[in-house]
């Protein structure tokens, strides 16, 4: 995850904050950390984060299956985007998002 959202996010006051450089990583650290929200990429290698919301949502622990997922991606094609919505996802964030959009995103995914 970039620094910039990295910062943001300790902007708006989430600061238990985990930056993983791909979803093979981030699937095998989230079985540890149970976190109450994700964040993603679309596009990141090996494994990208369309992949990644895949690989977690047939995980057999419904606690980690069901984690609510937002994808901050620069890639705002309607192609992808119709890709993303179907894995039942709390949000959609073109990058780079506003402080207000972002938290806004956040808090509306945690209220659910």
């Amino acid at each position: 995850m970039s620094t910039f959202i990295l910062s943001t996010l300790r902007r708006i006051g989430i600061l238990d904050l985990y930056a993983f450089p791909d979803g093979a990583t981030a699937l095998r650290e989230v079985v540890k950390l149970k976190p109450d929200l994700i964040l993603t990429d679309i596009h990141m290698q090996p494994v990208g984060g369309i992949e990644f919301v895949r690989q977690l949502r047939s995980l057999p622990n419904n606690q980690l299956s069901n984690t609510k997922v937002i994808f901050l991606s620069a890639d705002s094609s309607a192609s992808t985007v119709g890709e993303v919505l179907p894995l039942g996802v709390a949000g959609y964030i073109v990058k780079p998002p506003t402080l207000n959009a972002l938290a806004a995103k956040i808090e509306a995914a945690l209220r659910d």
